[in-house]
């Protein structure tokens, strides 16, 4: 069996991202139920030297649909440090990744295998196939900022389980 970049790409990014938004939902009923300040959160990190979880959200826009954009351009750099304000604001991140990657079209995806995508930082660049880009440094990118984006709201008691981050697997059939 043969499986297209789409399927690797964006049908992982979309079940990740159903989870993201499951958790982000049930962390702002937590601090509904809890009467604590959702602001709290977005500024929330694991450690000092860690980003908050608003740069985790805004690197799982930017390492998902951003990525795709950057296959499609073949340049890809780090993530603007434009993160969302508020927790409204984190929702509608992940709301318009949904909704941008539901948008794409298979064939569109898979043309662009075979292609190059430079990562590129100032004078640093990394050059790599699409392949590459996306199952060595995209994906693992992607799956690193949404996990840490979980553990920050699992730190704040948020109750969250695997099942909540895994997001609706694929299923036969």
């Amino acid at each position: 069996m043969t499986i297209s970049l789409y399927d690797l790409t964006v049908g992982t990014y979309e079940q990740t991202l159903g989870g993201v938004a499951g958790f982000l939902d049930r962390g702002l009923a937590h601090c509904q139920d809890q009467g604590v300040d959702p602001a709290e959160l977005v500024a929330t990190r694991l450690f000092e030297d860690m980003a908050p979880l608003s740069f985790q959200i805004a690197s799982v826009w930017h390492h998902s649909i951003g990525a795709i954009e950057g296959a499609k351009t073949g340049l890809f750099g780090p993530p603007s440090m434009t993160m969302p304000a508020d927790y409204p604001a984190l929702q509608k991140v992940v709301a318009d990744a949904r909704a941008a990657l539901a948008a794409l079209k298979p064939e569109d995806v898979n043309a662009l295998a075979g292609g190059d995508v430079t990562f590129a930082f100032g004078e640093f660049k990394l050059p790599f196939t699409t392949e590459n880009f996306f199952l060595s440094f995209s994906l693992p990118n992607f799956y690193f900022h949404a996990t840490t984006a979980y553990d920050i709201l699992r730190s704040k008691g948020v109750p969250l389980g695997k099942r909540d981050f895994m997001g609706r697997p694929r299923l036969k059939g």
